[in-house]
């Protein structure tokens, strides 16, 4: 298994800390809005990783948040006049349906902010106590200066980032480009702290979270390319800090998404919402499109992009199809069968930094030798194999599939069907070849 640290800027052999077991972390949403169809793409990507690791037999322990404490929560519970929970419950509640909605597997740690508040005021006294952070007038700032590796992560120097520094009209911070552990502030939700009444600020939240659940070190960070800087740049200085290790030993990051070879923003009005994308195309469209591209690249949606998903997922999902309803007619059932060397060249792809496009590629492979199979009237293992190997190919990428359940009607049907066409009756064949067709069964 080899992946891309975006740490090393390097593709590394994936090494977990205790064998057989990976940690990963993921950093969730903000939950003041509904989510748009970039936020989908984090989803997609870290479940099929999670998804491809279990299926090579790792433990998965996967952890995702929920920041449910921010300045745009609670100026929305003001606008509405209702409590901040109020607002986060909703909008937890809109996540986890387009979670569902894109046949993600559910999460069993999905730990909120306001849950671990306790922890994140003693992260800070201790980094207080240790000279790396200061408390001024309530509000408390980590010293940038004082973390010697800062910029590992986005390769950022101190220097270069002084330089370009906005100036801040009688700031009260030591330095420009330190951060905010620790908000004072008399509006909206709030906690008593050695520093006064306030709430934690956003990058102390997860180093903590990620502390309280795993106690050490962990092998996967992940996130959307956005979060690189400042957001695990300053989770990263922190951890060193108090922690004394750098958080996580892989850091990745899924690249951007466009509209159009624009990107996605509210004021050129090209947000798309990701439950009203994932209604119109559903799950395994979105799910292949997102994954057509290397999860590192930008992915810009247009309307080829997604016919071309379309037809895709299609043609992969219509090969198992035709073998369910084959079998079905034939009255027999499908065989368990062990893997072929179609399914390792899709394993081959998967771990090569969850290079998708190829192990598509592969997908195409079998999808093929499945087809030449069909139009041999004797079923043979080889095709139950390569079915096998296509159904948990398409597990893998998260493309769900229903069996395809040919009735007793329309299994008689086919037979009329069949025997009307050796009476040489057309009319009545071509009747019930279109009731056939309309049941998809042909």
């Amino acid at each position: 298994m080899k992946l891309f640290n975006s740490k090393t800027n390097q593709i590394e052999t994936f090494k977990p800390i205790k064998s057989n077991e990976v940690s990963m972390y993921v950093c969730g949403p903000t939950v003041y809005g509904e989510a748009h169809i970039g936020n989908a793409r984090p989803i997609i990507v870290f479940d099929t990783l999670r998804r491809l690791f279990s299926a090579l037999g790792y433990t998965v322990d996967f952890v995702s948040n929920y920041t449910d404490v921010d300045d745009k929560i609670i100026q929305k519970a003001i606008h509405e006049n209702v409590d901040e929970t109020v607002i986060t419950k909703r909008y937890i509640e809109a996540y986890e349906n387009v979670r569902n909605s894109l046949n993600a597997l559910s999460i069993e740690h999905n730990p909120k902010v306001t849950e671990n508040i306790e922890g994140i005021v003693a992260f800070i006294q201790e980094l207080v106590d240790q000279g790396y952070a200061y408390d001024v007038n309530g509000n408390v700032y980590f010293r940038v200066e004082k973390a010697n590796e800062y910029g590992e992560i986005s390769k950022q120097r101190i220097e270069d980032l002084l330089v370009g520094a906005r100036i801040e009209a009688e700031s009260e911070k030591e330095n420009p480009l330190d951060f905010t552990l620790w908000k004072k502030t008399d509006q909206g939700i709030q906690w008593d702290s050695p520093w006064g009444k306030g709430r934690p600020g956003w990058h102390t939240e997860c180093v903590v979270m990620i502390h309280e659940h795993f106690h050490h070190m962990i092998d996967i960070h992940g996130g959307g390319m956005d979060l690189k800087f400042p957001h695990h740049e300053n989770e990263v200085a922190q951890s060193r800090a108090c922690l004394h290790h750098g958080l996580a030993n892989v850091w990745m990051h899924n690249g951007m998404l466009n509209i159009d070879g624009e990107k996605m923003s509210k004021s050129l009005g090209n947000v798309m919402l990701a439950r009203d994308v994932i209604e119109q195309l559903g799950s395994a469209v979105v799910r292949w499109m997102m994954l057509s591209v290397d999860y590192r690249s930008p992915l810009n949606i247009t309307d080829d992009v997604v016919e071309t998903a379309k037809i895709e997922v299609n043609k992969a999902l219509n090969a198992l199809r035709q073998v369910e309803i084959k079998v079905q007619l034939s009255n027999l059932e499908i065989k368990e069968m062990a893997h072929t060397p179609f399914y390792d060249a899709f394993l081959d792809a998967m771990q090569d930094d969850l290079n998708t496009p190829n192990a598509m590629m592969r997908i195409f492979d079998v999808v093929k030798a499945i087809n030449i199979n069909l139009r041999v009237h004797e079923l043979k293992d080889e095709l139950f194999a390569q079915y096998h190997d296509l159904k948990a190919m398409l597990d893998i990428l998260g493309i769900e599939h229903i069996y395809f359940n040919v009735s007793d009607e329309l299994k008689a049907i086919h037979q009329k069907w069949n025997q009307a066409k050796v009476d040489k009756d057309f009319a009545l064949a071509d009747a019930y070849r279109k009731v056939l067709m309309e049941a998809n069964v042909l």
